[in-house]
């Protein structure tokens, strides 16, 4: 096809119409959204890492001493894993959910929505950016912590697997939340109402063994706790859940989450006017 293309513009001495690269579109937006955290790094990158520091330095100092939650380790190495987990999620929530309310309000979203673009390439790009921004400021916020505390990577394998689904998981919720809201305000409400709550209770400053039955069981509802808890199996080999049980709650969320997206993408939810 390419070729009788070629051949017939080369006869009639007009050149050969250029044919677009596969996904070239794909690419292109989701260069475009990794740049677009990056180029902003000390506030998208730098700022969390330097949260995620403070937490871990008020907390451990204040509980070190009083808060036994594993056999031979430290309750500041037990909040590691719990604040790296922690500011994934968060991260990959807001790099999705910022980048589509920003487009929307501001009206640059058509130059999104005007190129030959499926559902499927537009959820593509915005995820895999928030999955790059996640695991870029999670490696920033361990990297920083390593010189309080001694932290072993017990299962390294089920670490890179909850990082990569619970990313997955809270950029695809970025995308839902970024077409729902129509304004900066409501976009500020879903994360302060939702995602942080959701965080905070899902077992990053505590083992959910530490609380009564009743409260024991509502964590169990919590599909945060479930990535949280997986994650830090993948350091110290020890987790409230099976890491198996726990990926496939994690699997199962992402699979819905996902179908519901892409559904309101292909039916322009929010984003055609």
């Amino acid at each position: 096809m390419k070729g009788a293309a070629k051949a017939a513009a080369a006869g009639t001495g007009e050149p050969a119409a250029a044919v677009p690269a596969p996904l070239a579109g794909f690419a292109t937006l989701l260069h475009k959204e990794c740049l677009r955290f990056w180029r902003v790094g000390f506030q998208t990158v730098a700022a969390p890492v330097l949260t995620a520091l403070l937490y871990l330095l008020v907390f451990g100092h204040v509980l070190e001493d009083r808060v036994v939650v594993f056999e031979r380790l430290s309750y500041t190495a037990f909040l590691v894993p719990g604040l790296v987990m922690m500011s994934v999620l968060q991260n990959a929530f807001a790099n999705s959910s910022s980048s589509l309310i920003q487009s929307k309000v501001t009206g640059n979203i058509v130059f999104v929505l005007l190129p030959p673009l499926s559902h499927v390439e537009f959820f593509g790009a915005y995820l895999l950016a928030a999955i790059v921004r996640g695991l870029v400021v999670g490696a920033g916020v361990l990297l920083a912590t390593l010189p309080f505390a001694a932290v072993p990577v017990a299962h390294p394998l089920w670490a890179v697997a909850f990082a990569l689904g619970g990313s997955a998981v809270l950029g695809t919720m970025g995308i839902l939340a970024g077409l729902w809201a129509e304004k900066f305000d409501q976009l500020a409400g879903f994360q302060s109402f939702v995602i942080v709550p959701l965080t905070f209770l899902a077992g990053v400053f505590y083992s959910i063994h530490s609380l009564p039955p009743f409260w024991q069981g509502v964590s169990h509802l919590n599909p945060f706790f479930y990535m949280i808890d997986g994650f830090r199996y993948g350091f110290f080999g020890v987790s409230d859940v099976a890491p198996a049980a726990s990926l496939a709650v994690v699997g199962v969320f992402l699979a819905g989450l996902a179908a519901i997206t892409l559904g309101l993408l292909q039916a322009g939810y929010r984003l055609r006017h």
